[in-house]
């Protein structure tokens, strides 16, 4: 008789029950059926300080989203230049870029609750120090690029840290339930945020945004507050093979600053952590069509911006229906196969969105591509947190942040260049085809991402 893994769930061990095992024991089971629709509540129910984080995460997220609509809403309204509203992406792309890799390095030197704690206050502070400055009548672009710059910068220092200590709250088996609900999160904020910052700010001004924002952060400090210290393991090094554990000589007893080199080397040697960077790339570069929409919209369906606005909004709204019913997700083990095929389910549905010229397939190609999206998300966060060892987790999610932030700026600026040389059809099916393609190209080298398992990962 074969003994159940302790880490099945009761539905596997009901499934994997061989016929001489007794059946199970009487009395209410659960809920097969819902558990595999709907996404798992497990981490909220297990661990308190991972649902403090999460509600945390998710108030102040929805803040952070309906500050950044209030931010372009009140540069366009001082200088009357979409220009200028486009300058707002650029201060918060580059700081979040050259941040990322050392705010990583921060969380893997630094107790990471500190760190999360003193990033989150920087963020309230600077939340207020918008609400006051609009309160005052003190309105100046500088003021609000020098403001969004700074909050880009506490974001990344606040990302990795963040990122890396949920695998030190939660078993193996809860991570990808706990980065579904983390989708939903990213996915609910970046969709309601922005339609409260514009009601709010249309019936009392920006500083209503901002105050409600500032105050959003209240639940991220109080969650981060009542966290445990988290300061990162002893580091590996470089050379030492996956999940040995063995430190370098000399480092028991005493701590060194963590290198953002020593993290990228670390990558450098971990092809299944690498794939899981390259596969987001061929995505979010190639097939990114969103700088598009606007041409698309007038061009194909004869719209306007409210047209823009749907297309826009298709792709998050897709991804939190995928949060949604994302229970099935915890069964899965074969993580690598998971995100190619995944990858490949983004790029033919924007390939197909692209040939379609019906307003209503077109959006429901678009959900398709954001569903695919998120559910690749899941399973690279899962890869990420598994099978990279402690003390070089912030410095992966350093790198995660720079891949997430910059791929689908490179893609805007790829679509938009083809889609104005050639046409906007070319630009989106090439796309999606080229996308497709070139993560056929990346299995056919790195066979070994598709056998990865997340009950051995393996860097």
């Amino acid at each position: 008789m074969t003994r159940a893994s302790a880490e099945d769930t009761p539905d596997e061990r009901v499934e994997r029950r061989e016929p001489d095992e007794p059946p199970p024991p009487p009395g209410p089971q659960p809920p097969a059926g819902r558990r595999r629709v709907f996404a798992d509540l497990t981490p909220l129910r297990t661990s308190a300080d991972y649902r403090r984080l999460w509600i945390g995460s998710t108030v102040s997220w929805t803040g952070q989203a309906m500050t950044a609509l209030a931010v372009s809403l009140q540069v366009y309204d001082i200088t009357g230049s979409s220009l200028a509203v486009g300058l707002v992406g650029l201060f918060t792309l580059v700081p979040l870029v050259a941040f990322g890799l050392y705010g990583g390095a921060i969380a893997d030197t630094l107790d990471r609750r500190k760190v999360g704690l003193y990033s989150s206050a920087g963020l309230c502070a600077l939340s207020f120090a918008l609400a006051a400055a609009a309160l005052a009548g003190f309105h100046r672009v500088w003021l609000l690029y020098g403001v969004v710059a700074l909050q880009s910068m506490c974001g990344a220092l606040n990302s990795p840290a963040r990122s890396a200590m949920i695998p030190r709250l939660l078993p193996p088996e809860q991570l990808p339930a706990a980065n579904a609900l983390n989708s939903v999160t990213l996915t609910t904020g970046t969709t309601v945020g922005p339609m409260l910052g514009g009601v709010l700010v249309g019936l009392w001004g920006y500083q209503s945004a901002y105050v409600i924002d500032a105050v959003a952060f209240t639940a991220a400090l109080y969650a981060m507050w009542r966290l445990p210290p988290m300061r990162p393991e002893a580091a590996e090094r470089p050379d030492d093979g996956p999940g040995t554990g063995t430190a370098a000589p000399g480092a028991a007893g005493r701590r060194r600053r963590a290198s953002v080199m020593d993290g990228l080397r670390f990558l450098a040697t971990r092809p299944n952590l690498r794939m899981t960077f390259f596969t987001d790339l061929c995505a979010m570069v190639f097939a990114h069509p969103r700088s598009l929409f606007p041409a698309v919209a007038v061009v194909w369906y004869g719209g306007d911006a409210r047209t823009a606005g749907l297309l826009a909004a298709a792709p998050a709204v897709g991804a939190l229906l995928g949060g949604v019913f994302s229970g099935w997700q915890g069964r899965i083990r074969r993580h690598g196969l998971a995100i190619v095929l995944s990858v490949a389910a983004w790029g033919t549905a924007i390939a197909v969105f692209g040939l379609t010229r019906n307003l209503w397939l077109g959006v429901f190609f678009l959900a398709l591509a954001g569903c695919s999206d998120m559910i690749s998300m899941v399973f690279r966060n899962t890869m990420l947190q598994t099978a990279t060892p402690d003390a070089m987790r912030g410095r992966l999610q350093g790198v995660f942040i720079v891949v997430v932030a910059g791929g689908p700026r490179l893609g805007d600026f790829l679509a938009g260049a083809v889609g104005q040389a050639v046409s906007p059809g070319v630009a989106i099916v090439g796309g999606g085809t080229l996308c497709v393609v070139t993560v056929g190209l990346l299995v056919t080298r790195w066979r070994a991402f598709l056998r990865y398992d997340a009950r051995a990962p393996e860097a």
